[in-house]
């Protein structure tokens, strides 16, 4: 009857330690950030820190933009980095472009967002990781 009950146990433990280990998928929060003519809307994003984000960008404008956050991507986790540019400084959004970029902020903090060839014409605003 031991030998019966042990039999059982260990094959039970067996299955136990076999099973596949889930974890629940991270909840994904979106945001939105649009590019009409030379401003982002809005100009000023809010992320709380070790929350995974999915940035969606459109470009609505009639020129080429860029999302340029040098330190904040340098400082995040990015899920897809081939959507930043090789230098992993920003992303290139051609007229009408949709992208999508996935991303976890870690590091508490204020950081620049600028179109770069449109900054001198006040296509400025920032990033908040609280």
């Amino acid at each position: 009857m031991l030998q019966i009950l042990v039999t059982t146990l260990l094959a039970l433990a067996a299955i136990i330690l076999a099973a596949p280990v889930t974890r629940p998928e991270p909840q994904t929060i979106k945001l939105d950030l649009f590019m009409v003519d030379y401003k982002f809307i809005p100009n000023h994003l809010v992320l709380q820190h070790d929350v995974h984000y999915r940035l969606h960008m459109e470009n609505h404008g009639k020129e080429t933009h860029e999302v340029t956050a040098p330190t904040f991507f340098a400082t995040a986790d990015i899920g897809n980095p081939e959507v930043l540019n090789r230098e992993h400084t920003e992303v290139v959004m051609q007229p009408g472009e949709t992208k999508d970029l996935f991303l976890t902020a870690h590091r508490l903090g204020t950081y620049d967002l600028r179109c770069s060839d449109h900054d001198w014409n006040g296509m400025v605003g920032g990033i908040t990781v609280e």
